[in-house]
């Protein structure tokens, strides 16, 4: 355990200390959140949990995670910050009415959130190759995954966030199975529409999450995640699953968008986050236990054909279970 002076014992008691800060600390354990969502949870102004968050963020016991106009937080991942937050949250009962009620506003913000994107999601099922095609040159990001991959052959594909079912139609050719799963069944529809011919009979798709797939444990040689991360509240957890599910050998392809500051794609698009550095990757691989690999990124066109503004730059990132 990892031993600190007195006084900034003192400096971290004082900063958990506090009725408002404790109960951040409690919610934060669930996951990272955004101080407009704390806000909304705890009933407080924004400009007022600053204050708090500042404190906390002091005193080592959360991170602050600048993203564009948003700021999120989330608890140290290692560290005497980490371990002084578990050491306090195992004390505090937490079916404590107060803490009881922040829980039940926090999973009503988190479904509204999902609501949401579900409903983006089924405006747009139709239109999601063309959506995707204007941030990024489609074809080519293909003809790297396939290089990148190869051509097997693999006993077993797994497209986490299949979406149209694009990912599945380029790599069954080289698989003896492969599965997809979304969360949006009008985005199945559509992947099912797509991948009905008679090659695709060893395809399936089904209703489910990326964070909780219904596969068994190491099932999978290769697992796709392609253009999900960003949606997602906790993209490591997704790196955790397809770690749970690879075969010692089998490989993590992920595919999404460089760190850029389109924030309309927060409003328009569901966007979670907006882009991420090889680092995350990097960070979560290693905590998964994966061996980063091989990485090839696709810098930004100039501008889009529909906005006129600066495209997205679009990273391949792979990593492989070594045992």
């Amino acid at each position: 355990m990892t031993k600190i002076n007195i006084d900034e014992m003192i400096d971290s008691l004082r900063a958990a200390g506090e009725a408002t800060r404790a109960r951040v600390l409690a919610l934060l354990s669930r996951g990272e959140l955004s101080v407009g969502e704390l806000a909304q949870v705890l009933g407080q102004s924004q400009p007022r949990l600053s204050r708090h968050m500042k404190y906390l963020t002091s005193a080592g016991l959360v991170e602050r995670m600048p993203e564009g106009a948003w700021v999120f937080y989330k608890l140290p991942r290692k560290g005497v910050g980490r371990e002084l937050v578990d050491t306090v949250l195992s004390l505090v009962d937490l079916n404590d009415n107060a803490l009881k009620r922040d829980f039940q506003r926090l999973d009503e913000i988190r479904q509204l959130r999902q609501k949401e994107a579900g409903a983006f999601f089924e405006r747009s099922a139709k239109e999601w190759d063309a959506i995707r095609a204007l941030h990024y040159p489609e074809a080519d990001i293909e003809t790297a995954v396939l290089k990148i991959l190869g051509k097997g052959p693999f006993e077993r594909v797994i497209d986490m966030g299949t979406g149209t079912g694009r990912m599945l139609s380029l790599i069954a050719p080289f698989a003896k199975s492969a599965d997809g799963i979304d969360l949006s069944h009008q985005m199945l529809t559509i992947a099912r529409s797509n991948l009905s011919a008679e090659q695709y009979a060893h395809v399936d798709v089904r209703h489910g999450d990326a964070i909780n797939t219904p596969f068994e444990d190491e099932s999978a040689d290769v697992v796709i995640i392609h253009q999900v991360l960003h949606f997602l509240d906790e993209p490591e957890r997704a790196i955790l699953e397809a770690n749970r599910l690879l075969k010692a050998g089998g490989r993590l392809l992920v595919v999404d968008f460089a760190p850029h500051n389109l924030e309309y794609l927060r409003t328009d698009q569901a966007h979670r986050h907006l882009g991420f550095a090889d680092q995350h990757f990097e960070e979560w691989c290693d905590s998964a236990g994966l061996l980063v690999g091989p990485h090839e990124k696709f810098d930004a066109p100039a501008k889009t054909i529909e906005t006129e503004q600066a495209g997205i730059a679009v990273n391949i990132w792979t990593a492989q279970k070594t045992n």
